[in-house]
């Protein structure tokens, strides 16, 4: 019996330990969405969507990290895509860079509300 849970407990250490954290993920609020891509702490790509068209559609991204706001890119255009009936804004960074653990990655679209935030961590 103890030989059984010593094992189950080895197995179950080297699972959590051997599976490679991910920055992937996909959050939404409101009308924005926001999607980032990346390994561990490591932020490859950063993509954020506004359901609608509108003219002059501008986002950038922040992080929120212990309190404290910091702007990571500045404003740029969103584009307007239209695909089968569905309209929408779309906006893309390459970022290729590391963030603190606990870090909230955030988008801000200048016309709506909602900021969707990404947390990275490992």
């Amino acid at each position: 019996m103890c030989k059984i849970t010593a094992t189950a407990l080895v197995l179950g250490m080297v699972l959590l330990a051997g599976t490679p954290a991910q920055a992937n993920t996909r959050v939404k609020d409101g009308k924005v969405s926001l999607s980032v891509k990346g390994k561990g702490l490591r932020v490859k790509a950063a993509e954020g969507w506004l359901d609608g068209h509108g003219t002059g559609v501008r986002a950038r991204l922040y992080t929120v990290y212990k309190g404290q706001r910091s702007h990571v890119t500045r404003w740029k255009d969103a584009t307007p895509v239209s695909a089968s009936m569905t309209k929408f804004s779309d906006v893309d960074w390459q970022l290729n860079r590391a963030f603190r653990d606990g870090t909230r990655l955030c988008i801000w679209f200048n016309q709506v509300p909602g900021t969707p935030c990404a947390k990275i961590h490992r």
